[in-house]
This record gives C-alpha cells, structure tokens and sequence, in this order.
C-alpha cells in the first residue's frame, strides 16, 4: 500500500518542486491533495484525512504551519507531520515539536532525503536535516540559551472577549456569564462565537487552552 501524502504550501513554485521530487518515488508515495494554508488543509481534511503524512511548511497566510501542527495533532492524531521549511531557528524548531511535528527538513534537501525521512516517520522515527539536529541537541543541553515564547501571533481579542475567556475558563455556562457581565446571553454568545473565530478553534475546551497556553488569560 502507497503512503498517502497532503503538501501544505502557499508558494506554487514550491508546490511544483515538491510534487516533482515525490513523484519519483510514485511507486511507494501518493499524493492525496495540496493546500495553500492552514486554513485551507483543514477544510480539505474535513472531507478526506486518510492520510499518512503531511509535509507542511511553516510561514503562510492564514494559519501558519506550527498552528495548523497543532489542531492537527489534537484532531487527527493518527497524521504524522514532518516540517519542510527554511526556517531553521531555534524557537521554530522548538514550537513546531511541541506543536506535534514528527520530524523537520530544510527544503534544500535532495529528494531520497525526503524520501527516506518519509520512511522513518512511517517506521516511529523523526528524521531531521542535520543542522535541525545540532541545533536540537544543543537546545537539549543548553535549554535557557533560548527565549521560548508559544506564539507571536496577536489575536486581537477585545478587554470584553477576555473576561469571557476567563469566565469560560472557570466552568461558567453563558447564563452564568451574562449575570456576571451584566450583559445578555446572546450578547455573551456573539463574544463567544468571535473569540472562536479570532482563536481559529470550535470548542470551549480549545479555546481556554488556547487562551492559557498565550498567556491571554
């Protein structure tokens, strides 16, 4: 059975030197789709996520690819993710591991090197580029050289939406919040269904986490 593969890229020059490097390995790898975001790859797994492996590169438009890591991880944990990227600095590496990724590769890298990290992945290894590898293990024996932050990225939540988060994350429903706030449930409802959209999560549960794990709350 072929391993089935998604490419998440926004750049189509890119897209095309991926494909081109999978297909000469078509006897053992398919690609299922591309997706040009993180957005747009979990759109497109809602309708197909018998998948194996997702290539994905990290800055894009929309949800960037350390994000969409991450809700892939918590939603379909059966996918394993190997970062192709250019980015080699530390705390990409760092969060893009923790987010879930099972391995990270420099894009440079030779198509029988992509070919058999693909392999490893499938094995339960995690295949890196070897400058990726350095820089992990000294991370590992120098953890405090660097400044680990979970994300840079600025939701915009308004001073209201946080005082929902928070009430949310004390285990209050929404009639229980609109008494505390002095506002309506479906005032309190419109706050919720923005701080979900601003977050790009669907859940009470995602959210909090999300909210703590960026010191927004």
């Amino acid at each position: 059975m072929k391993t089935s593969i998604v490419v998440v890229e926004d750049n189509e020059f890119l897209v095309q030197s991926i494909k081109e490097k999978l297909e000469l390995f078509a006897d053992e790898l398919e690609l299922i789709f591309c997706a040009s975001d993180g957005n747009d790859l979990l759109a497109k797994l809602e309708d197909n996520y018998n998948v194996d492996i997702i290539l994905m590169d990290i800055e894009m438009p929309g949800m960037d690819g350390i994000e969409a890591t991450r809700v892939v991880s918590e939603n379909y944990p059966q996918i394993n993710i190997l970062m192709l990227t250019v980015f080699d600095d530390e705390s990409k590496i760092f969060n893009a591991v923790k987010a879930g990724a099972k391995g990270y590769l420099l894009k440079d890298e030779p198509p029988d090197k992509i070919y058999e990290s693909i392999k490893i992945i499938m094995e339960g290894g995690a295949p890196m580029s070897p400058v990726i590898a350095a820089k992990s293990l000294q991370l590992l024996k120098d953890p405090d050289r660097l400044d680990i932050k979970e994300s840079n990225e600025d939701f915009s939540l308004t001073k209201r939406e946080v005082e929902v988060l928070v009430q949310l994350s004390n285990g209050l429903d929404y009639n229980e919040i609109s008494k505390n706030l002095f506002i309506s449930p479906f005032t309190v409802r419109k706050h919720i269904e923005n701080i979900y959209r601003k977050l790009q999560v669907n859940n009470k549960m995602k959210a909090v986490k999300k909210a703590i794990r960026n010191k927004i709350i």
